[in-house]
């Protein structure tokens, strides 16, 4: 999983190395605000960290104190539910929605659990269309209609079909952009009340997916969505795409809520789980030597 990681924060660690070309045992706070700036976190969050540091030379240990505080304040702890276990699925077009549906759906179906989808994002006919080329490809049932159609009536289904072939597992689909935020807004409201109305207590997790190579523009979204029906979780998709890795903590932080995944390409299985720990070393990795070549020289 390590890897993955570390390989998706390749362009974020080239940027950093135009502020420190070479690994140093310690950076000067100066270093580290401009290395920080690089990569994208939030003026306002960088210049907390600086300030949080009382020592002229920054080390590895302390800088790794402070990025894994602010990844710190939220956590996920799975809700109790009785099968299926549904998610709506939120975000704007463009995020890598549907492809992000894909990797779930695939990711689940290799735990073994039988997986449907609902195509309710019937605002765009491409929607349903790549939704649906997505189930054949993955061999995964799913529940859609036509463009323009109820979206709830299509949560409703799908749900009411799950329940009745014995799935584990239900992945919502919704609109990412309607003609106004209001409309949107309440779209994505009705849509959670159907859902509970076709199984009580879902969508037991919905989750906000944000396209990683946006950077901190992205956390006006994330609240926006979490304002309208409450966000359990975050996906970041693209982050290999970009080099505002640094972005991560900004959306963490000021959202007060946990990334679950980031998408590490486009193929089903680059969905990772994000680890907080590799995360942080992945970009300690580009700014400090290692403690054998510190004792070297």
């Amino acid at each position: 999983m390590f890897g993955f990681i570390k390989k998706s924060l390749k362009k974020t660690t080239e940027a950093i190395k135009t502020i420190v070309p070479k690994k140093k045992p310690y950076i000067s706070k100066e270093e580290l605000e401009d290395i920080l700036l690089e990569a994208d976190v939030e003026y306002e969050l960088v210049e907390i960290i600086v300030r949080e540091i009382y020592q002229e030379k920054v080390t590895r240990d302390i800088l790794r104190s402070k990025l894994l505080a602010t990844l710190s304040y939220a956590s996920y702890s799975p809700p109790t539910y009785t099968p299926p276990f549904v998610e709506l699925i939120v975000g704007v077009n463009g995020a890598g929605k549907t492809t992000t549906i894909a990797k779930l759906a695939y990711r689940y179906k290799q735990e073994g659990k039988k997986v449907l989808l609902g195509a309710a994002d019937t605002f765009r006919a491409a929607a349903i269309e790549q939704l649906t080329l997505w189930a054949h490809k993955l061999d995964i049932p799913i529940v859609s209609s036509k463009q323009g159609h109820d979206p709830s009536a299509v949560a409703y289904d799908a749900i009411a079909s799950a329940k009745a072939r014995g799935m584990d597992n239900v992945i919502i689909d919704t609109a990412g952009r309607l003609h106004t935020q209001t409309n949107l807004a309440n779209e994505l409201k009705k849509i959670v009340r159907i859902c509970d109305k076709a199984h009580s207590g879902s969508p037991h997790r919905t989750l906000l997916v944000l396209d990683g190579t946006q950077g901190n523009s992205a956390i006006a979204q994330a609240k926006a969505f979490n304002e309208m029906i409450g966000i359990d979780g975050i996906i970041i998709t693209k982050l290999d795409g970009t080099a505002k890795g640094g972005s991560v903590f900004s959306i963490a932080y000021a959202l007060e809520l946990p990334i679950l995944y980031v998408g590490t390409g486009e193929k089903p299985q680059d969905l990772t789980p994000f680890d907080k720990y590799e995360f942080v070393d992945g970009i300690l990795d580009a700014i400090f030597q290692e403690q054998e070549e510190i004792e070297k020289e």
